[in-house]
């Protein structure tokens, strides 16, 4: 645990570095390029936006296919601001969804299948602010995560008996630097309480810490791609890999996004899975009003829900578990 910690202060201390240089080095190069090809913050009309107008709650509904260590899910989520400044919001972004079973008799743990269904949650509490000339928004997170998981039969041919409900939980914390073109978000997922639980008769089953940082591009308003570099580790060191993922998502109307993600490390392999999304109430999304400038990635950044939010479970035979105690 005192590993993790280390390893995540560690993470978090370089990744603020990084992206508090941001306004001195690609901030000041996105900002000249803006200048040039679309034009100054002022004549866009982001400087005379009111943050009090522009920020409203919103919520809706996602979902999302099975991936590396998450389940198959849907739910409801929302965005709360609790103070809004001229400058920043202070905000909670809650969600909770229903967990559904693998699909297939393929399992999303690597051994055993989730059977459906349960009810997670997550929230997280958060400051995001906008620099002086309102191109780049930076925040701050930090949230709690539950995730009961049942489980059913093993997709390896092995008989398993004395399937069991369980429940994991952990805690979160997240940095994020946006501009109308680049995005970066680096996160940190913690597992608190018990991790590691005996999950049928012939497997175990853990909560993995990870680490990571994402940086994303926006081709076109609406299609924005990203690639990231995760470690994670748990279930007693059997899960322990550096991962790449990749993810693909486009904005089909106000509100409503759909993304495909891929990701690949030793443990889980390559994992494919797709989600969709649907927030109302913000940013002209089915809001009385549409101003243009309300809807540069700026300052839509602000209301927009946070990323990395499942608890990850990988889970492995008994005899390995036993060995690796020993």
């Amino acid at each position: 645990m005192q590993q993790s910690i280390r390893l995540s202060l560690s993470l978090a201390g370089t990744a603020a570095l990084a992206l508090a240089s941001i306004p001195f080095g690609i901030g000041s190069a996105t900002a000249q390029e803006a200048k040039t090809t679309q034009g100054t913050a002022a004549d866009l009309g982001v400087m005379s936006i009111s943050l009090k107008d522009a920020i409203q709650p919103n919520f809706g509904f996602q979902g999302a296919l099975q991936g590396a260590g998450t389940p198959n899910q849907a739910g409801i989520g929302g965005f709360l601001p609790l103070v809004t400044g001229d400058n920043s919001v202070f905000f909670l972004d809650a969600q909770a969804n229903v967990n559904f079973a693998d699909y297939n008799n393929y399992s999303s743990i690597i051994n055993t299948t989730v059977a459906g269904t349960t009810i997670s949650t997550s929230s997280r509490l958060g400051y995001r602010f906008l620099n002086s000339d309102r191109s780049w928004m930076f925040g701050v997170n930090a949230g709690y995560d539950s995730r009961p998981m049942a489980t059913g039969a093993a997709d390896t041919g092995v008989n398993v008996r004395n399937s069991s409900t369980v429940f994991y939980q952990q805690v979160a914390a997240g940095l994020e630097a946006v501009s109308n073109t680049w995005n970066f978000n680096a996160y940190a997922l913690i597992p608190v309480g018990t991790s590691e639980y005996r999950l049928n008769s012939n497997y175990f089953g853990g909560a993995l810490d990870t680490y990571g940082l994402d940086v994303g591009y926006s081709i076109t308003p609406d299609f924005k791609a990203s690639v990231g570099y995760y470690y994670q580790q748990g279930d007693l060191g059997t899960a322990d890999s550096s991962g790449v993922n990749g993810r693909v998502s486009y904005n089909i109307s106000n509100g409503l996004t759909a993304g495909v993600n891929l990701s690949y490390d030793q443990a889980f392999e390559t994992r494919f899975s797709a989600d969709l999304k649907y927030r109302f109430g913000s940013n002209g999304y089915g809001a009385p009003s549409k101003k243009k400038a309300w809807q540069t990635p700026v300052i839509q950044a602000l209301t927009e829900t946070v990323k990395h939010r499942d608890v990850r479970v990988h889970d492995t035979l008994i005899l390995t578990w036993t060995l690796k105690l020993i």
